[in-house]
């Protein structure tokens, strides 16, 4: 097990000074049930670690209703799979992945993205875990996916695509790329966590609130 000290916070110059990471996996997006999602969910079935991630079409408009999920990542060491789950609804062989104990979902803010999903159908979320909930333990107070990421990993991951229209006819090759590696990036985080000695915060050093 490496001993790793973490600092608790990151400033934005040494944010800035990583290298830019991006997943360098398969891709692929599923919006439709058939042989691709019967293939992808034998292949997130067979694995113990999940990353997880969901987006949402943002509503920039007070007075417009709040969304459903238009997008539901899961990521294993090489392969990311991309539901279009606002498209073609959130499948039984999905929900079973999600209701798994045995298969750990690493995520960050968890809780509410399973919320999220379950208005699209019931399930039983079992085996998530929520980086932000757990992070203190190793000495880490931020709470972003992105500073989380430079902490414990040393690299730098783009969000410039967060805000953009995950309900759009066609996802950009940028879109999927940010959002396979914002599920990617949880898994290898959560990976590095359960091999380094944890040295957790004091209390008084603790609260952040949480970040996306």
């Amino acid at each position: 097990m490496t001993d790793n000290s973490f600092k608790p916070t990151i400033t934005p110059e040494e944010l800035e000074q990583l290298p830019l990471k991006a997943f360098e996996g398969q891709i692929v997006v599923i919006d439709s049930p058939g042989l691709e999602f019967y293939r992808a969910t034998q292949y997130l079935r067979k694995q113990k670690v999940l990353g997880f991630d969901t987006e949402t079409r943002p509503v920039f408009e007070p007075h417009h209703p709040h969304r459903g999920v238009a997008l539901l990542q899961l990521s294993g060491p090489d392969k990311a799979y991309l539901f279009r789950v606002g498209k073609m609804g959130l499948r039984r062989r999905l929900r079973y992945i999600l209701s798994d104990p045995d298969i750990l979902k690493i995520g960050a803010a968890s809780l509410d993205d399973v919320r999220s999903l379950q208005r699209l159908a019931p399930f039983e979320g079992k085996g998530f875990v929520d980086l932000q909930k757990i992070v203190w333990e190793w000495g880490i107070s931020d709470k972003s996916v992105k500073k989380m990421a430079a902490h414990i990993l040393g690299i730098r991951i783009s969000k410039t695509q967060q805000l953009s229209n995950w309900e759009a006819d066609k996802l950009s090759p940028a879109q999927q790329l940010y959002a396979a590696t914002d599920a990617w990036v949880c898994r290898e985080m959560y990976l590095k966590l359960q091999d380094t000695e944890k040295n957790p915060l004091k209390t008084d050093e603790q609260g952040h609130p949480k970040e996306r």
